[in-house]
């Protein structure tokens, strides 16, 4: 069993930058995946972020890409999402996900484990 807790979201302005962090409890995922989502109203969850078991691989969504970096602390149990010149269009819940397992890492469908989700709002 793995519980993710997500740091609270915030109210930012067009252009400013945020740092989200996801703490697992439990048993530790140290080899797991870890992943980012997020969802906007009327839309679908969509994949942000994802980053291997030891930090080295990450990839990126085409909308995040030279703005968002994801990182991890295996020591912490911890994975963060460093948000930088963030946009309105990133207005979305965003969910931390772990424990990879299908046919594509980049779909919501293959984690098994979830964040309860954080409110990031973009105001211009």
């Amino acid at each position: 069993q793995v519980q993710l807790v997500e740091s609270e979201g915030r109210l930012v302005q067009a252009g400013d930058s945020l740092r989200l962090s996801c703490v697992a409890s439990g048993r530790t995922v140290s080899r797991s995946t870890m992943a980012w989502f997020r969802q906007a109203p009327g839309k679908e969850r969509e994949f942000v972020s994802l980053i291997n078991w030891n930090g080295v691989v990450t990839n990126y969504a085409d909308s995040v890409k030279g703005r968002f970096t994801i990182s991890r602390d295996n020591a912490k149990n911890t994975v963060y999402l460093q948000m930088n010149i963030l946009k309105p269009e990133d207005t979305a819940a965003y969910y931390c996900a772990a424990e990879f397992s299908g046919a594509s890492m980049w779909s919501p469908r293959s984690y098994y484990y979830w964040g309860q989700g954080t409110q990031v709002t973009v105001s211009s």
